[in-house]
């Protein structure tokens, strides 16, 4: 592989020795456990999971770990590896809106959100993170500790053994919306924890039943390119177009853009032509929908060049209708599909992060240096690569 395509180099069992390790230091004594949760990379769907409508997500080999101690006297404390001096020690009962603030707070809040159930006594946690997750690239990275700590907890925490996979998905999502401030929907909560390995995960959002999806491409890779631009779903951007959906469905008279599906496209939109703007992201969100039905199709049909044709619509619908791509995504998906790419698009929120580019197996290289040569020209810092395979959910890995 060429060195311009980044690859795990410890497994599992490598980083969780280590992590133990570190954290008896750090925290003054033996954890009890070490849990990791991937992070995961869309397939087609993008801005349909708060629209009540489906997406093709899959997860990353690439996961965060978090070595956990439990304490009895309800305070947390939390570290990262990848954070050294920005530790942060507090109660849980004190977790709350932007309390503790940063990446803190997809852990803490966790812990907060749990804690109505079982009172914050109970959630008391020492925790060292250690993130694998390519950090603001649009790979969920943020999703992949919130999950993560979720799992820990449950195992640890016997009044939580009753809850399931998807009521910690849920957990998770509130957690990032009321304590981080991050804007999701859910989609890259239920694939960290309810992936399927080999499989991408086709969920309806409009009650997030999950149906696995072979991944039937074995002579292609998805290769992720990072383009380095900043990403952020906390800067408004997302909260806009989440807003004008919401316009939308009221002028339409429905609860979610989901219950449009199957109506004639230019009837709705005509009766959005009052707001150009929102007219053009309900028409990303009504053919994203139809999309993902079509790529779930043409994967059952083993059609790569109609996987890839799909996935360069979904990116021009993105760009032109949703507006939430960024000159460095679209040469990312120019440039790939100019290296030899079948197809290509932007995943993710938006703003910056991460493309994925369908490509033949054996031609990542020459893909990757097409793409590397086109921001080299432009002046721009080196994207960074990674190839993602349909990996398995979050688990307990010590």
């Amino acid at each position: 592989m060429s060195e311009l395509i980044w690859t795990p180099t410890a497994d599992d069992e490598q980083v969780a020795e280590a992590l133990t390790e570190e954290a008896a230091g750090l925290l003054g004594g033996p954890v009890q456990g070490v849990w990791a949760a991937p992070g995961r990379v869309n397939l087609i769907g993008e801005h349909t999971d708060y629209n009540g409508g489906w997406c093709l997500p899959f997860a990353l080999s690439h996961r965060t770990y978090v070595a956990v101690r439990r304490r009895d006297d309800g305070r947390l404390r939390i570290a990262s590896r990848q954070a050294s001096g920005q530790a942060w020690e507090g109660s849980v009962a004190e977790v709350g809106p932007a309390t503790p603030g940063g990446w803190a707070s997809y852990v803490a809040g966790v812990a907060s959100v749990l804690a109505e159930r079982v009172g914050a006594q109970a959630l008391g946690a020492d925790v060292l993170v250690d993130g694998h997750v390519p950090l603001g690239a649009g790979l969920s990275s943020s999703a992949a500790l919130s999950c993560s700590v979720a799992l820990a907890l449950h195992d640890l925490v016997p009044e939580l053994s009753g809850l399931d996979r998807a009521d910690l998905a849920s957990t998770c999502v509130r957690a990032e919306n009321e304590v981080a401030g991050a804007a999701t929907g859910g989609m890259d909560q239920s694939v960290s924890l309810r992936a399927v390995d080999g499989h991408a995960l086709l969920i309806d959002c409009r009650d997030f039943s999950l149906t696995p999806v072979a991944w039937t491409l074995p002579d292609h890779d998805v290769l992720v390119i990072d383009t380095r631009a900043h990403h952020s779903l906390a800067d408004g951007q997302y909260a806009s177009r989440r807003a004008a959906c919401e316009r939308a469905c009221s002028v339409l008279g429905v609860a979610s853009l989901r219950e449009v599906d199957g109506v004639d496209l230019e009837e709705v939109l005509g009766r959005l032509a009052d707001d150009p703007e929102v007219a053009r992201r309900v028409r990303h969100v009504l053919t994203e929908n139809a999309r993902v039905l079509d790529l779930v199709a043409a994967l059952a049909e083993r059609e790569a060049a109609e996987v890839g044709r799909l996935m360069g619509a979904s990116h021009d619908s993105l760009r032109d209708d949703y507006e939430v791509s960024c000159p460095e995504l679209d040469l990312a998906v120019e440039s790939a599909v100019a290296g030899g790419a079948v197809g290509a698009r932007m995943t993710g929120g938006g703003f910056g992060g991460s493309a994925i580019a369908l490509v033949p197996r054996g031609q990542e290289e020459g893909v990757a240096g097409s793409v590397a040569t086109a921001f080299a020209d432009r002046g721009w810092e080196a994207p960074h690569f990674l190839t993602a395979t349909p990996s398995a959910p979050a688990c307990r890995v010590r």
